[in-house]
């Protein structure tokens, strides 16, 4: 399979949204108790229960600034919430910071455009793009006719790059109460995520400030190859069985195990899925990701649309991507689009900052 030349984009500027400035003079007469600090504005859909469907569309903006069509979005996703059959997530990618609209001192640090890695052949029109709209609802028709709405409500200022649609099959949670679901190869997913209601581990691993960065990959699936396999040799390639998702290593679903007692692999496979994402050291523990995967099928073209959120693309999904380089899964699997992007702390707040300083 060729070897795309690697994107190269540095990531320079500071993060969207600031930091509230200090009162000039602090108060004559304090509080004995000083209130809590509020809970920082964040938008659904990163740490919220996934719904059972998903519609995914990626924007670019033809207008000749990004605050038009910011400011259509913010008072359409606001109706949507109010109504409360969907939830919308709006993310940007490194491309809005480019020349254009001259907002290159905006862009977050941790921001670039999604390389290509070893195994992927991605198709630039499945790839990137200015805006991202993430729409989840427990209907698939509700997720796409908000989706439609939106693109609706920004016509004439945006052109849609690329998407696509989603849904979760056996879309539960596992025994410690991680959503899960179930892949096209049969698996369940969730198991070893972190626990999104864990405030202080997604400070750790999730929140950049008051946003987080997000990844989206396109992943084609071999299904019908895939089914060829005996299950015992999926599950080795895996790393769990696939009735329960109990790890090979033994244990509970979500058990934490270490390979401390299985150095050779004779238990769990060293190239097992599982284990190449996650060696279970101490340090790969500060590289985890908070997952929120969807499938995806169209007649034979099915497979995964991987969503992950981290606070730092590089330590979080870059790291574990290359430690997965050379599995034996990369056989029945086929990377073709996605992106990186950046979900601020709200589309009002995006809105605010660009026509502040754009």
């Amino acid at each position: 399979m060729r070897r795309r030349t690697m994107l190269a984009a540095a990531a320079a500027g500071m993060t969207v949204g600031g930091c509230t400035a200090a009162p000039a003079h602090p108060p004559a007469h304090p509080p004995a108790h000083p209130p809590a600090p509020a809970r920082p504005e964040r938008q659904p859909g990163i740490v919220t229960p996934p719904p059972g469907f998903l519609a995914l569309v990626a924007l670019d903006v033809t207008a000749a600034g990004p605050a038009a069509p910011l400011a259509s979005l913010t008072d359409r996703i606001s109706r949507v919430h109010g109504a409360g059959a969907a939830t919308v997530t709006l993310a940007v990618g490194a491309s809005l910071f480019d020349e254009r609209f001259g907002l290159s001192g905006l862009r977050p640090a941790g921001l670039a455009a999604m390389p290509s890695f070893p195994s992927d052949v991605l198709d630039a029109g499945r790839c990137h793009g200015d805006l991202l709209l993430q729409v989840c609802a427990d209907r698939a028709e509700e997720a796409t006719t908000v989706a439609d709405d939106l693109v609706a409500a920004a016509a004439g200022a945006v052109r849609i790059r690329w998407r696509t649609n989603g849904f979760r099959a056996e879309n539960t949670v596992t025994p410690a109460g991680r959503p899960s679901t179930r892949n096209l190869f049969g698996f369940r997913e969730g198991a070893g995520n972190p626990d999104p209601g864990d405030d202080a581990l997604m400070e750790r691993l999730v929140w950049a400030g008051g946003g987080t960065y997000q990844v989206v990959r396109l992943i084609r699936f071999a299904v019908g190859l895939w089914n060829r396999d005996p299950v015992t040799r999926q599950e080795e390639m895996i790393g769990r069985h696939r009735a329960d998702g109990t790890p090979l290593a033994g244990g509970a679903e979500d058990a934490d195990f270490s390979y401390a007692g299985d150095p050779d692999g004779q238990v769990t496979p060293l190239d097992a899925h599982i284990r190449r994402a996650n060696p279970r050291t101490a340090d790969s523990r500060e590289h985890r990701i908070l997952r929120r995967g969807y499938s995806y099928g169209a007649g034979a073209d099915q497979g995964l649309i991987f969503i992950c959120f981290q606070r730092d693309i590089e330590a979080g999904f870059a790291t574990v991507q290359r430690r997965l380089d050379g599995e034996t899964l990369q056989r029945y699997v086929l990377p073709f689009g996605g992106g990186y992007y950046f979900v601020p702390p709200s589309v009002a707040a995006l809105h605010a900052t660009v026509l502040t300083k754009g």
